[in-house]
Parts: C-alpha cells; structure tokens; sequence
C-alpha cells in the first residue's frame, strides 16, 4: 500500500554567509577561549559540536591539522589547523594539561568515553589524550560509573556568545555558529580554491552539497552582468545618474558598451523626449549606418 507514496523534497535553503569584514567584527567582540573557539569554526570549517568535542589527540599541531572524529554521518575527516590560531590553541592545551592534573590530584579527572571504550580500556577516560581541548568549567558527578567528569564546553555558551556578538558588531544578518562555517566554504572559492578540496575540508558525502556554496559567492547575480549596468555605462538615459544608482559598488561588473551602441541609444533617447509626434502609419527614420 505505500509503493505509491511519494517522499517530500526538502526546500533548498541559501545559506547566510559573512563578509571577511563581518567575520573580523564578530570575531572582534569576543574574548578568550569563546573567541578562539569561534576562529577554529571559520578557520577550519568546523560545525558547532565537532568544535567543542575535539580531543588533545586529535590536534596535530606537527602536521598543521586536526582530525574531526564521527563528524556528520559518522564520518572522520582531516581538516586544516589555521597557521594564525597554533600559538593560541597550544597556550590553550598547556593551560588544560595543567588543569588536568589537578583534577586528577582532587580524585577527578575522567571524561566520558565515546561507545564501549570505557569498558574496553577502563583507564583510558584518565589519560591525557582523551581530555576535552574546550573542557568545560565545572566538574560533575556521574551516578552510573561514580567517575567526577569533566564535560566539554557546553554548546549553548558559544551559541550565545556568538548571537550577542553579532548585535554588538551591527551586523543585520541572522548569523549564528554555523555561519562561520558557510564562511569558511565561500572564501574558499572566492579565493580559487578546488570545490573537491573544500568537499574533503568540510567532510561532504556529495560534492553537489558544497556546489550551493557557488550560488552565494560576491560576484552579483552569479557573475553575470546586468542589463541596466550596460545601459547606464553610456550616460544618463531614465530619470537619474549612473551615480545616484549606485553605480560605483557596481563597477566590477559594469562593462562599457561600444561608441555604435552608444549612439543608437542617445537616438531613441532624443526620440522619446521629442515634443513632435510621429505621424500615424509612419515607421521614424533612424540614421544610415555605415557597413564595417
């Protein structure tokens, strides 16, 4: 009885994307580890919770890369360490490695393991390479195993920090965590990177899912020149100047029209202000052209 039903297509959704400008603003209105945890998700093109769950094994500060463990789709991938974020992120493990040891001098230092490692290897959730690199602030006690935890940095205190930031910066776009991952793709191309390359970085099954990112790149209507800008190239011809148009923001995609062109518009132009009217059944006499 359901071989006839049909499954409903998901609306394709453009994503918001921030300029560098905006990027640097947002950035700028936040401090310490929520600023560096955001510059990791623009930086590297993380998503929110593959950010925050990153372990002190899966940052390989020799090879300049991080790997992203069970990312979407249960997935690994590896991903680019940003050159200008290194210096941060290693003051960030010291400071947890110091951390870590007092919480394992106060009878703490466990972490939630993911699967049955815990069972496989009882000890692993002490060691150092499986803390959190964000770890969270306070230490809980969890009733199943008895272990005093350390969870991660919870998403909703970046999610926030981030939305206040984006207010504070004057920024009118509805951006949030996820935007800086958008970002990070758009950039990518603009700056002539390959789309399969930008498809490994962000861990997509089907290239035709990073493709949506060529529909947003700053190039005005898909690269394409408008019309109006060819028009107005020439001179004034409707009510308003190419200036008060705007036509400066639109200089890389204006191209100027011929002198030939040019012409044949200043013609139809004399002709539509004429104060004369043009006798009924009579075609107007535009000029001779000369043949090239």
């Amino acid at each position: 009885m359901l071989d006839d039903l049909v499954r409903a297509k998901r609306p394709v959704r453009l994503p918001v994307v921030l300029t560098r400008e905006e990027v640097a603003a947002v950035l700028g209105q936040l401090l310490g580890v929520k600023r560096l945890a955001a510059a990791l998700l623009y930086g590297s093109g993380l998503r929110l919770l593959e950010c925050l769950r990153l372990r002190m094994k899966d940052v390989d500060f020799a090879r300049n890369e991080i790997i992203v463990r069970a990312g979407k789709g249960g997935r690994d991938r590896r991903t680019m360490l940003p050159g200008a974020l290194k210096d941060a992120l290693e003051r960030l493990v010291e400071a947890g490695r110091h951390q870590h040891q007092r919480d394992l001098t106060a009878d703490a230092g466990w972490v939630a393991l993911p699967h049955a490692l815990g069972r496989k290897y009882p000890n692993a959730g002490r060691e150092w390479s499986w803390q959190w690199v964000f770890p969270a602030t306070r230490i809980y006690f969890d009733g199943e195993s008895g272990q005093r935890r350390r969870h991660h940095l919870h998403e909703s205190v970046l999610q926030r920090a981030v939305r206040e930031a984006v207010l504070r910066a004057g920024i009118p776009k509805h951006a949030g965590c996820h935007t800086f991952r958008h970002s990070f793709a758009t950039h990518l191309l603009e700056d002539g990177h390959d789309i399969r390359t930008i498809q490994e970085l962000l861990g997509h099954r089907d290239v035709r899912t990073t493709m949506i990112y060529t529909h947003v790149l700053n190039r005005g209507g898909r690269g394409v020149t408008s019309p109006v800008d060819r028009l107005f190239a020439t001179g004034p011809f409707l009510p308003g100047t190419a200036r008060e148009l705007g036509r400066n923001p639109l200089q890389p995609n204006s191209t100027l029209v011929s002198h030939a062109s040019g012409t044949i518009l200043r013609e139809i132009e004399r002709l539509q202000t004429s104060t004369t009217s043009t006798p009924a059944r009579t075609r107007p006499r535009f000029p001779s052209r000369e043949r090239n």
